[in-house]
């Protein structure tokens, strides 16, 4: 199986301000490649420096979203799925940003880590710190990166679970 983890930093409550992403890539259970970076959003607008540390400052010299998509979609090419914790909100940034920059992409199936955490083992809350502490995942929680590779990694913990 094949699949990539993905995550998101919005700059604001627009779904195309991400500011930065985060994707790792999934083959037979292992991390095969991560790719990241701060992204550049369409406007100087930060309103969730509070989250994840990051202003505009940080990211005004970094490309935006159109500019690294070839990495992003060298990263994702063939994955049976995409995968993230509240995925309605990445696949929503996902589209924008795409739309934004006028990138045809391919719909993809996603899967829902918040999800796959009630059902396969009954965790609530459900949000991505306590996930992870009770999987004893590591997490460097709101930096992109490290938020696709815990999504992977809780995935490839239940695939563990259910494949038993």
């Amino acid at each position: 199986m094949k699949f990539a983890a993905i995550d998101f930093e919005t700059a604001n409550r627009s779904s195309d301000s991400a500011c930065a992403i985060g994707v790792v890539r999934v083959e037979d259970g292992q991390i095969v490649r991560r790719t990241h970076s701060l992204i550049r959003p369409p406007e100087n607008y930060f309103e969730f420096t509070y989250v994840h540390g990051l202003t505009w400052g940080d990211v005004s010299k970094s490309p935006t979203f159109g500019d690294f998509w070839a990495s992003i979609e060298e990263t994702i090419a063939g994955v049976d799925f995409l995968v993230a914790h509240n995925a309605r909100f990445d696949r929503n940034v996902l589209l924008s940003c795409c739309d934004r920059h006028q990138i045809n992409i391919s719909e993809f199936n996603w899967l829902c880590t918040v999800k796959v955490a009630r059902r396969t083992w009954g965790i609530s809350p459900t949000k991505l710190s306590d996930v992870c502490t009770r999987l004893k995942i590591d997490l460097n929680h709101h930096e992109a990166l490290s938020d696709a590779e815990a999504c992977a990694n809780i995935l490839i913990q239940a695939e563990g679970v259910l494949g038993e």
